[in-house]
């Protein structure tokens, strides 16, 4: 009756549940297959097998498979485990009758009649209502979007004015809030500053204000926030020299009695600098009587404690010095609304940040402030951010991009280290030829100085040098015979590099190449200075390829030659690293947010 058995298994979850082929084949009309409080579910013939599905209770996973041919219609009796079950009938479908078109079309009309009946029941319905209902609020949450959005755009073009502007002018640009405009156009000549003629008592040796000078004047005179950014030899202190004059005297309507205490502060990382802006201080206040005072160490505190007691109005030094006159309680800052710092990313580095801080967090909150830097990396901006106003105005002239004076003619020797001494010596004899030829030799360790200084001095040349282990007096001495043209042959480290404005120095040597490009720059910045030409002559040896690649760009930028023994060490440029954030900092915008501090409900900050 029944046809020979093709396959039969037991599955459990998909898998064999034995691996014993005994287990997985029987023989009909007996069929295995393990039911926990189930039934069989359906029993269809798929000609020409047969599949039987089974409902599972919850918890079994297992199924049975028959595939056997059978003869239609016909009975089996089948076994679960031992027991014995009733036949089940299996028979074979048998074909529906077609529906005629008639009666396709009726059943059609049937359901369109039974559908309008229906929506008719259902337009009073609460479904129905609470459907229009939904459909009503989505239109008007739609229409509340599209007005909000409106007004929103509208909103952002009436602030459209409160966003930074740029104003460019030659090789001047200016970036900040509220920047153009009568009231801070460029002050092309001293006539039309509307200072008055006692202030521009130290002006009358210029023919014009230079480009930092015309554009930041207006800004600072009227006591916004001011971040310059100027090549060397520009006239930077006299850009913020001359506000801080006009500053005292507003503040100190009528001169006071002694003990009086100071209105401004002026920030420089080196004594050099700290006494060259002295200088020039002493010149702009001299004649409208705003006195200043120079504090740097190395030299006695007595005379120093004597001026801040006598009254001063302008307090100019390094950072070391004004913080130990602090905590002696002689310093008092209490009154300063105008601060400068000067020379801000070198300050940095030399790692008086927290120095500085804590110097700043002395003067008066209302401040005024004015940063000149020559780079803008991330301490610098945290410490604008943290001081000074959220919309600094930001003046360039030139490129913020590391470039050379383009008045200085660079000359870069390839040669071995051994062969230095004798090249200087040739040099000197080319670039030295009389007293006024004033030349300035960079060396990069203190110790070198000393040797370079001797080597010169046995060799009949008359020579002074300054670096950071001679004492100030002697610092101060030798710098002052080399301005004056006394001995204008000067040895120096990088105490020199920056800020130094030594006038008349037709010739810059590099005997040994700085740590970084931009001290380079700095260097040979002492040289064409004030509209004048210069040279700058540079040795470059072996251990300092690393540098070639910038060295490269630095000459390309400013249209000099690139020796071919220099692009032998390549042009590649290593990233740029921070001192104190490794190589993986990024440089940030002046205008960049502000961070802000995120406090969460189960924080254990406290307010």
């Amino acid at each position: 009756m029944f046809a020979p058995l093709k396959e039969l298994s037991l599955f459990n979850g998909g898998v064999p549940s034995s691996s014993n082929p005994r287990k997985n084949s029987l023989l009909l009309p007996s069929v295995l297959c393990k039911l926990t409080e189930s039934k069989v579910k359906t029993l269809e013939i798929i000609n020409p097998f047969v599949f039987i599905s089974c409902g599972f209770a919850t918890g079994s996973r297992c199924f049975a498979v028959l595939f056997t041919s059978l003869h239609p219609l016909c009975k089996f009796p089948f076994t679960t485990m031992g027991r014995k079950h009733d036949a089940v009938s299996v028979s074979e479908p048998v074909a529906e009758e077609v529906p005629t078109i008639p009666e396709i079309e009726s059943e059609k009309k049937k359901k369109k009649k039974n559908k309008n009946k229906d929506n008719h029941e259902n337009e009073n319905s609460p479904k129905r209502k609470l459907d229009e209902l939904d459909l009503q609020n989505d239109t008007e949450s739609k229409k509340k979007k599209k007005k909000h959005r409106e007004s929103k755009d509208s909103a952002e073009e009436i602030n459209d004015g409160n966003r930074d502007e740029t104003v460019t002018d030659g090789a001047v640009v200016v970036t900040g809030k509220n920047v153009r405009g009568a009231k801070y156009a460029a002050v092309k000549a001293f006539a039309d500053s509307g200072l008055p003629e006692n202030v521009l008592e130290c002006c009358k040796g210029f023919e014009k204000p230079s480009p930092i000078q015309s554009r930041a004047w207006p800004f600072l005179l009227d006591g916004r926030d001011l971040i310059g950014i100027a090549a060397t030899g520009s006239g930077k202190t006299l850009a913020f020299g001359i506000p801080a004059v006009m500053h005292v005297l507003k503040k100190r309507k009528s001169k006071a009695s002694k003990g009086r205490n100071p209105l401004c502060l002026m920030l420089s990382p080196t004594r050099e600098l700290a006494q060259q802006i002295s200088d020039v201080m002493c010149e702009a206040g001299g004649s409208c009587g705003v006195e200043s005072v120079c504090l740097y160490g190395g030299t006695s505190k007595g005379p120093q404690i004597s001026s801040l007691k006598s009254g001063i109005d302008i307090v100019i030094g390094t950072p070391g010095r004004i913080q130990d006159l602090i905590e002696m309680g002689v310093c008092c800052l209490k009154e300063v609304s105008f601060v400068v710092l000067d020379e801000a990313d070198r300050m940095l580095d030399m790692g008086f940040e927290q120095v500085v801080r804590s110097i700043l967090g002395q003067t008066c909150s209302a401040r005024q402030m004015v940063m000149f830097s020559a780079t803008w990396p991330l301490p610098v901006h945290h410490l604008a951010q943290e001081f000074m106003d959220p919309n600094p105005v930001k003046v360039v002239v030139g490129s913020e991009d590391l470039a050379a004076n383009h008045d200085v003619m660079q000359i870069v020797e390839v040669l071995d280290d051994r062969s230095r001494d004798k090249r200087l010596a040739a040099l000197l004899e080319k670039y030295h030829k009389s007293q006024r030829n004033r030349v300035l030799v960079f060396v990069l360790y203190k110790w070198e100085t000393t040797r370079v200084e001797n080597m010169l001095q046995e060799g009949g040349w008359k020579v002074v040098s300054i670096h950071g282990d001679k004492a100030q007096h002697d610092r101060t001495k030798a710098l002052s015979l080399f301005k004056k043209g006394s001995c204008p042959l000067m040895i120096a480290t990088d105490v020199a590099a920056r800020g130094l404005d030594i006038p008349d120095v037709e010739v810059v040597i590099n005997y040994s190449f700085p740590l970084t490009t931009e001290d380079y720059v700095h260097r040979i910045g002492r040289t064409g200075r004030a509209g004048k030409k210069g040279v700058a002559h540079t040795f470059f040896t072996q251990q300092n390829k690393g540098l070639a690649g910038e060295l490269v760009n630095v000459l390309r930028e400013a249209g000099q030659i690139v020796p071919d023994a220099l692009l032998k060490f390549g042009t590649h440029v290593k990233k740029k690293e921070s001192k104190l954030y490794g190589a993986h900092f990024k440089e940030i915008p002046v205008n960049a947010p502000k961070s802000q501090k995120i406090t969460f409900d189960n924080s254990d900050d406290e307010d």
